[in-house]
């Protein structure tokens, strides 16, 4: 976020300020309030004023989900406290506000993990279950929702309801994107762990197919499952990768001078990205290099190294505002899943990305597992691909849109928290229980105070 000129600072932390997500797109002006108690949340919502006002956490979604021009965007990190750790029974009540980084600081010398985390652990609570993430275990432990015991949530009417799993509230809320109200409190079932160390596995898969049967073959022998996938490859090498997966390391696998202290959460920081980087740095030359150099200095197989978890789980949270590489026209985050039994889809896309030789040097490809409740959660059983394309690549937006068009075909969808640029029409092919979302969302909340420029676009 910048600041803008205009600003009255006694008022909660208000600011008039220019807000974009993580990807830097489509920047709009908002006022940013920033509460300091439930009261002052509760005042936020009653005062948002006629184009309403939207929740955000650590504004890591990528695109515009928890933007909101025009009116008001309440950013939550203050209500930051872990109120209750439950060490024998493994559960957590904490702040909406809370970020997976403190979690993981409090929670694993008690020997206890949080359930689910995406790629960085600089998310909230809230942000976690508003967008239900999920992380390299979802064949195995589903999405953050699935591991929330309750929450509780401040609705347009200025209530605080408590909300519990099964039920159409908790449902819409659970990657509902900030539209059902304002998360205030979760309570959360942990992972426990031994260490805080990852044992991990890496090999080569010489091309998509070899990739996606050894991911078939051998995911239920491993909790976390991810592959980096060379999208600048052609040919017979068309979508070669890097399969790393892992569990947590028990004790017994560390070596003495790591037995000392096994569940120290420790990690590592580089230099800051600079604020200006040369525009076309990341071009296809420089990321074809890049990947060529990536795939060959993988191991070929390496089995039982062991890794903090902070490498394992978050290597890009290390450099700070990683996200600056891209340049001043930022990047899109195109994710998408297509179901078992159409692998073809997949094949397709991929070797249409190839082909346009778009430079990503960040593409990943996972396998879900059970589909989650949640109305607009993104997971369903099936295989997602995700990528980072410089924005302003010509003609990526025609390209995307045909792309969209053809995983709707297939049957799978886009991810609402990494989106900037779907077309609403396909909306309702993506994601079928969106008429009851509109539907509760309109009985809760009729004067349309919780809004964003993601639901102004695509009409949620």
């Amino acid at each position: 976020m910048s600041a803008d000129t205009d600003s009255d600072p006694d008022v909660m932390g208000l600011d008039h300020t220019t807000v974009t997500g993580w990807g830097r797109t489509a920047p709009t002006a908002a006022w940013v309030v920033r509460p300091r108690s439930y009261e002052e949340a509760a005042a936020a919502v009653r005062d948002c004023g006629a184009r309403g006002g939207i929740p955000r956490g650590l504004g890591r979604a990528y695109g515009d989900a928890a933007q909101n021009a025009g009116g008001s965007v309440l950013d939550m990190t203050a209500l930051d406290r872990v109120h209750a750790i439950d060490a024998d029974g493994g559960t957590v009540l904490c702040d909406a506000g809370v970020s997976l980084h403190r979690l993981m600081e409090v929670l694993l010398p008690l020997g206890w993990f949080v359930p689910v985390t995406p790629g960085t652990r600089y998310v909230t609570v809230g942000g976690a279950i508003g967008a239900d993430i999920h992380g390299k275990n979802h064949h195995v432990s589903g999405s953050f929702a699935r591991h929330v015991l309750a929450l509780e949530l401040l609705t347009a009417d200025g209530e605080i309801r408590t909300v519990i799993p099964g039920t159409p509230l908790f449902d819409a809320t659970a990657g509902g994107m900030g539209l059902t109200g304002v998360i205030l409190t979760a309570t959360i079932r942990l992972q426990p762990v031994e260490t805080s160390l990852m044992s991990v596995d890496t090999e080569r898969a010489t091309d998509l197919d070899d990739l996606m049967a050894r991911l078939a073959a051998t995911d239920h022998r491993y909790r976390y499952s991810v592959a980096w996938i060379d999208l600048l490859a052609r040919g017979a090498a068309t979508g070669r990768a890097v399969l790393t997966r892992g569990d947590h390391a028990p004790l017994d696998a560390l070596p003495a001078r790591l037995r000392r202290d096994p569940l120290a959460f420790r990690t590592s920081r580089l230099p800051a990205t600079p604020a200006i980087l040369p525009e076309g740095l990341l071009s296809r030359t420089t990321v074809g290099l890049f990947n060529e150099l990536w795939y060959r200095k993988a191991p070929r197989a390496r089995t039982g190294q062991l890794q903090r978890i902070s490498g394992f789980f978050h290597p890009l949270d290390g450099v700070p505002h990683w996200n600056r590489v891209y340049g001043r026209g930022g990047f899109v985050q195109y994710q998408f899943v297509v179901g078992y039994g159409r692998e073809d889809a997949l094949r397709r896309i991929v070797r249409r990305i190839s082909e346009r030789r778009c430079p990503s040097f960040l593409a990943v490809l996972k396998r879900f597992g059970e589909s989650d409740p949640g109305w607009l959660s993104f997971p369903v059983p099936g295989w997602t691909l995700a990528l980072d394309i410089p924005a302003g690549l010509p003609g990526l937006g025609a390209f995307l849109d045909e792309l969209d068009e053809e995983v709707a075909a297939a049957g799978g969808r886009v991810y609402l928290a990494k989106d900037a640029r779907l077309r609403p029409e396909l909306l309702a092919a993506m994601y079928p229980r969106l008429d009851d979302f509109r539907e509760l969302r309109a009985r809760l909340d009729p004067r349309g105070v919780f809004v964003s420029d993601l639901a102004r676009r695509l009409s949620l």
